[in-house]
């Protein structure tokens, strides 16, 4: 659950979000929206440049039946458990930086195996570090990632995914430690 101060994004008296179907109960929604973006991501995904364009196209496509702003950077200020992310106002310049320099990186193209899980891992943990939209980020976060190791031939083994292993990586890589999460993209790359 994220905090969110004046959140015009979920429903009012409620830490909801505001959806497609109306749903108000949390459980509800969550079903509806793993089941969703998991059929989603099953569909042929947007071609792009790599570039935060595509990253939002990417995100737009998961959630497009969940929530209107499906691939719109968030407005307000959110943190999870006091932790609190890239503030709005700074979103698109922090991410022009990390995609320009993911470009400027040649996409991670033709690197052994060590090196494409070291520089993969910084740059997932300055994604989440963004955090760019209001719902949804970490689904998108890998669902992108994933075409970025295709393009990269270094493709992911989605079989070999551990879900708690990835959460907590991408937790230890928002407190400065990512070399949890290069253990686990070396995992499902290798």
């Amino acid at each position: 659950m994220y905090d969110a101060v004046d959140d015009p994004y979920t429903y009012e008296n409620s830490t909801v979000l505001i959806n497609k179907l109306d749903l108000r109960d949390q459980a509800e929604l969550d079903d509806f929206e793993a089941e969703i973006s998991s059929a989603r991501a099953n569909d042929p995904l947007p071609e792009g440049n790599l570039d935060f364009a595509h990253y939002c196209a990417v995100h737009r496509h998961l959630f497009q039946d969940v929530y209107e702003w499906a691939g719109t950077p968030r407005t307000v200020r959110v943190s999870k458990q006091g932790n609190p992310f890239c503030f709005p106002e700074h979103i698109h310049a922090q991410a022009d930086k990390l995609f320009a320099d993911l470009k400027a990186r040649k996409h991670l193209e033709n690197l052994p195996a060590n090196e494409f899980a070291d520089r993969a891992a910084h740059f997932l943990a300055e994604l989440n570090a963004i955090h760019a939209f209001r719902e949804g980020n970490g689904r998108a976060q890998l669902t992108f990632f994933a075409l970025l190791a295709d393009r990269a031939d270094h493709p992911i083994d989605f079989q070999k995914l551990d879900p708690d292993a990835m959460l907590d990586a991408m937790i230890a890589s928002f407190d400065g430690n990512e070399s949890r999460l290069k253990a686990v993209i070396e995992e499902l790359t290798g």
